[in-house]
């Protein structure tokens, strides 16, 4: 199977924003923050197209998104994904002191999934109550 290194950040966005004022469970919401932004050549070097899920797995936990292509990265190997549910299966809970953990710099494998291995917010919630 066909995968990738990268480096995953992630931050606030425009449509995260406006869906969390839709709910948290609503599909805004969740379209909005379940994406995996990737550059294009990331995406074609997967044999994906946008559209397609991957698989995204860090030292704290693995999760799949929909990819997106995005050219608002200046170069391979970075992945951006909005804050919310889906990229906090990926970051640690460390803080270092600041109250905030850090959702910059973590070195995640990214592989092609299959949709059905997409999970809504409430099924991350129920995983995450059975831990």
């Amino acid at each position: 199977m066909t995968s990738l290194q990268v480096t995953v950040l992630s931050g606030r966005t425009l449509r995260q924003g406006v869906g969390k004022e839709a709910g948290k469970t609503s599909d805004r919401y969740r379209t909005a923050v379940s994406v995996c932004e990737m550059h294009p050549e990331d995406i074609a070097a997967l044999l994906i197209k946008p559209g397609d899920y991957v698989r995204l797995t860090t030292a704290y936990g693995t999760v799949v998104l929909k990819s997106a292509s995005s050219n608002q990265f200046p170069r391979r190997g970075v992945v951006y994904i909005p804050y919310g549910p889906y990229a906090n299966q990926l970051f640690g809970p460390d803080t270092d002191s600041s109250g905030m953990p850090t959702f910059k710099g973590t070195i995640a494998t990214v592989e092609p999934a299959g949709p059905e291995q997409f999970k809504k917010i409430e099924e991350l919630f129920d995983a995450e109550a059975k831990i």
